[in-house]
């Protein structure tokens, strides 16, 4: 096979023109295809275009076997195939689906109104879905639209897949094998974009581009606002939180300090009272103090709480001493342990009489300094 002759340079730079403007819209009207992989299309394209002149890329409306509906990117042209000695242009369309190039794309025979697809054929369903072990073996990023033309061309010159319609006359009594169709000179029929309908929907799109990105912007600033006010509603929040817990504190310790008050307006009234009592005493009794006798309790629970408190204390001290002894090595372990567990078990019990005593006598406090207020 002959090499493909060189491609026109200004159609070259049109065809870049061409996928640089498709590749490079944005917006909802954006080819579907990764940004990431957009480059690769684009140098796969050229790559094909340059070597078959005859292919030239184009979008087109492609509607999958779901119903849904795509513009894409498709190669449109023919296919060189040499067939005994001559060669040939087989009508195709390489369509690059959305998950191109990491998926391989998607190739149809394209016959005219005088062709017809063989039937059966290895490669061509009767739909004209060509089907290649090249295909069923694609590698990202390796494979390529270049080396596919190539199995293409490879395998119709091995099994052609048009035929034309205009069979030549049988010679004798058999019938002569048809031949492959001369280099068609036919329309594509779907429906594909002109240049000046790419152009006008470019200018279309760029004003959609425009206002979709003015709608993102206001969009952000909006939802930044809205964060911001979000963010003074959780601090509002917290310090709501922070001042109804220090309102529930301060009530607590007003209720504390409220009845450390009523204690004290209780002492203070009991010392009032042993004042008033004692106040004409002071002088008589510094004549002939004693000591032992200077404090004397006037009234049963009072004697029995300093019996009490007395007790407690003085078992204290002597459980002290033996401890001292015992580190001294002057008292023998167990009667050690005898002697504190006695010990212990009446200052318990002097203990919890001297906390007794002292409920009745706050009792009694304050039932007469009730019974002083009536009055």
């Amino acid at each position: 096979m002959a090499p493909p002759p060189p491609s026109d340079p200004a159609k070259i730079q049109q065809i870049q023109q061409f996928l640089t403007s498709v590749l490079s819209q944005r917006g909802p009207s954006a080819l579907p295809y990764a940004e990431t992989t957009k480059w690769l299309i684009r140098q796969h394209l050229l790559t094909l275009i340059s070597s078959h002149s005859s292919l030239e890329p184009k979008t087109a409306t492609f509607t999958h076997n779901d119903g849904r509906s795509a513009i894409l990117l498709q190669a449109d042209g023919t296919i060189p195939m040499p067939f005994q000695g001559v060669s040939y242009n087989i009508p195709v369309v390489i369509w690059l689906l959305e998950s191109y190039p990491r998926d391989p794309p998607r190739v149809y025979v394209n016959p005219t109104r005088d062709m017809i697809i063989k039937r059966p054929h290895s490669n061509v369903s009767p739909s004209g879905l060509v089907s290649l072990p090249y295909l069923h073996a694609w590698v990202y990023p390796s494979s390529n639209l270049l080396d596919l033309a190539s199995q293409l061309s490879a395998a119709f010159s091995t099994d052609p897949p048009l035929y034309s319609q205009r069979r030549p006359q049988s010679s004798g009594s058999g019938y002569a094998r048809p031949s492959p169709p001369p280099p068609p000179s036919y329309q594509h029929q779907q429906r594909t974009d002109d240049a000046a309908e790419v152009y006008k929907r470019n200018a279309i799109n760029k004003l959609v581009e425009m206002v979709h990105v003015d709608l993102v912007v206001m969009r952000s600033a909006r939802e930044a606002e809205a964060e911001g006010l979000l963010s003074l509603q959780a601090n509002l929040k917290r310090r709501e939180e922070d001042l109804n817990n220090g309102l529930q504190e301060m009530a607590r310790e007003k209720e504390t300090l409220e009845q450390e008050l009523q204690v004290i307006s209780m002492n203070t009234d009991v010392l009032d009272s042993w004042v008033r009592d004692n106040q004409g005493k002071s002088n008589s009794l510094l004549a002939d103090l004693d000591v032992d006798s200077a404090f004397v309790c006037k009234e049963t629970m009072s004697k029995q709480m300093l019996e009490c408190t007395a007790s407690d204390l003085a078992i204290e001290d002597v459980v002290y001493s033996m401890d001292k002894s015992f580190r001294d090595g002057l008292l023998p372990f167990d009667q050690y342990l005898r002697s504190v567990r006695l010990l212990s078990r009446d200052q318990f019990f002097h203990r919890a009489t001297a906390e007794k005593v002292k409920g009745m006598q706050m009792e009694a406090q304050v039932a007469s300094i009730a019974a002083r207020l009536q009055l």
